[in-house]
């Protein structure tokens, strides 16, 4: 009798690169659903979904972010102390001068799954509001990322 099996990637055969992606003149959504993919490993033939196959992703120049239509002075982010009275509501304009990283770093931890494995994944996101990054070591290949 023939069966036919899965190949499932093995944590240990899966190599990783390092990428960086200049987020100048970027939409925000875009990026983050992209960048999202390859943390996950999406972009691989290897991909499997409840391992962790993914790449190590630097993004600089996050302060250079752009959002489409209005966002800049309608997005808002909430948080909530647990409190009574404790709803904060900061808007994207006042954020990204005061956090820039913070502002991508939220967009794709959104896209990311919420357990274990994507808490894992999103420890191999770096990002920087400028254009330098100490991750030279790892030589880095630039990752385009489309429009």
């Amino acid at each position: 009798m023939l069966t036919k099996t899965t190949a499932i990637a093995k944590p240990e055969h899966i190599d990783r690169k390092w990428y960086v992606v200049d987020a100048e003149g970027l939409t925000l959504g875009r990026m983050a659903t992209q960048v999202a993919s390859v943390l996950r490993g999406k972009n691989k033939p290897c991909f499997t979904p409840h391992i962790d196959t993914g790449d190590y992703v630097i993004i600089i120049n996050a302060e250079k972010i752009v959002l489409t239509g209005k966002k800049v002075e309608q997005k808002m982010y909430h948080r909530h102390s647990g409190y009574p009275g404790g709803f904060k509501s900061t808007q994207y304009k006042e954020l990204l001068a005061k956090k820039p990283e913070f502002v991508v770093e939220k967009a794709i931890k959104g896209m990311l799954p919420k357990n274990t494995l994507g808490r894992q994944m999103y420890r191999k996101l770096k990002v920087y509001a400028g254009n330098e990054h100490p991750h030279a070591a790892q030589k880095p290949e630039k990752l385009e990322i489309k429009a």
